[in-house]
């Protein structure tokens, strides 16, 4: 297993120009987050399956209402087009909303990439993988862990996924999560609050850090979730012997045009969405997860 630097992918049409694209799925995940699968509308700049890397993200149109930056929760070529969205505003309260058959307007990809891939040479070092999510920051990683798993050789090393949830059904991909346990990786799923019919972990996700058997000397670790959440989560990777430039992370700020433009995104150094959402801790995120969104 490789893991390449993030990179930048150059759409084929126009940024700033959505191109429609017609919903032939909408599945609930929890009571406010719905994955959407998207195909593009035959008169419409087709989205190539394989167009985007895991860890990019989306321009999403509500027609009439507005759009919003929503990562894309799958893997290149896995099928149709697909955004795992939390109802949290107007924009995306509409994209929940749609049925199949409804148009939602796509615009990207754009940013980098986890640097995920499959594809190591003979003589590649082999590389742990330690995916921690908390909430919905599953989704942005779920694509790098459909890439790692499906891999044809995995180079040696193991993936580990540790997720993290306010309560069970707040958990997102439940089907997912048992298909990458029967996969090989090693997976656990901790809540902060149980329910009476919950059998697994309680705590916060970085406990499950403590006794994930991951090598520290030859791991990498991709991290998504609240800022608050990541922050203890690095931590505790350090703790258990990574270097800072082998631990990811995936920054959101307020993504409006996503070719570094309009500057609403602007995070110390960097434009998030040409610049990110991918980083690593050691470039300076310690520091600049601290600033609050403007």
């Amino acid at each position: 297993m490789v893991l390449a630097e993030p990179s930048l992918s150059t759409p084929s049409r126009h940024p700033l120009t959505p191109a429609p694209h017609v919903v032939v799925g909408r599945r609930r995940e929890t009571a406010d987050v719905v994955t959407l699968s998207l195909e593009p509308c035959e008169d419409a700049d087709q989205f190539l399956p394989g167009s985007f890397a895991p860890g990019q993200f989306n321009m999403l149109s509500a027609f009439g209402i507005g759009e919003a930056a929503i990562s894309i929760s799958n893997g290149p070529g896995e099928g149709p087009l697909q955004h795992t969205v939390r109802d949290v505003g107007p924009v995306t309260h509409a994209l929940c909303e749609t049925e199949p058959g409804g148009l939602v307007g796509v615009r990207g990809p754009f940013g980098n990439s986890w640097g995920v891939d499959t594809g190591p040479g003979a003589n590649a070092p082999s590389v742990d993988v330690v995916v921690v999510a908390g909430g919905i920051g599953l989704a942005p990683l779920r694509g790098a862990i459909e890439h790692l798993l499906g891999g044809s050789s995995l180079g040696g090393g193991r993936v580990f996924i540790l997720v993290g949830a306010r309560s069970p059904d707040q958990v997102v991909f439940v089907g997912d999560i048992e298909r990458w346990r029967h996969a090989g990786a090693y997976v656990e799923v901790s809540v902060d609050v149980a329910t009476a019919s919950w059998d697994g972990r309680v705590g916060v996700v970085t406990s499950l850090l403590e006794d994930a058997p991951f090598d520290p000397s030859k791991a990498v670790a991709l991290v998504c979730g609240p800022e608050v959440m990541m922050r203890f989560s690095v931590r505790a990777l350090l703790e258990r012997g990574l270097s800072a430039e082998r631990v990811r992370l995936s920054l959101e700020r307020n993504m409006q045009c996503g070719i570094g433009s309009c500057g609403h995104c602007q995070l110390g150094p960097w434009l998030l969405c040409r610049d990110g959402p991918i980083v690593t801790w050691a470039s300076g995120s310690a520091i600049l997860l601290g600033e609050r969104d403007r």
